[in-house]
């Protein structure tokens, strides 16, 4: 059996855009212009390596700075962010630890598109991928194919997109 398509009002499939299992993606308003992220369905929530996170006031709203390595296995190339803080929620991990994390919204662009994106902010040092993209945030926006990797594009050389990395 084939799974039904929503379509648009004059009768058009949606389009979605495909992912691969993993994907380079940019969230241009916090200063990352590429970041290698896990495509994650078993994750409800899209998660952001930061190996600090302060939080701070600024005109009587709630903000957080936060570092990111955004590179995997380099701590040699650090952004320093800075978003308003969206809400704090108790996360759980894959292993089923609860955390309370700050959460911010920021654009994602990847494939060429553009959407707004909810991420909490994690130390993720220990772990390979330093975001995961979470099934929430893909919901009605993309598909996911598990056996491709990279179907929006490959970096040969992701550290030039930051300056001062070698």
């Amino acid at each position: 059996m084939g799974r039904a398509e929503v379509s648009d009002q004059q009768g058009a499939p949606p389009t979605r855009l495909t992912l691969g299992w993993r994907e380079w993606i940019a969230l241009p308003e916090i200063g990352l212009t590429l970041i290698k992220a896990k495509v994650d369905t078993g994750a409800r929530t899209s998660t952001l390596h930061a190996f600090y996170v302060e939080s701070y006031r600024q005109q009587g709203e709630s903000w957080v700075r936060f570092g990111v390595h955004p590179l995997q296995r380099r701590t040699d190339v650090v952004v320093h962010c800075q978003a308003p803080v969206l809400d704090r929620r108790t996360v759980s991990d894959s292993g089923g630890h609860r955390e309370r994390r700050y959460v911010i919204a920021t654009p994602v662009a990847i494939g060429g598109t553009v959407w707004p994106l909810e991420l909490t902010l994690t130390n993720r040092d220990a772990m390979l991928f330093r975001m995961l993209l979470g099934r929430t945030a893909m919901a009605g926006r993309a598909l996911v194919d598990p056996q491709c990797s990279y179907l929006c594009g490959r970096q040969r050389d992701p550290g030039s997109r930051y300056p001062g990395s070698r």
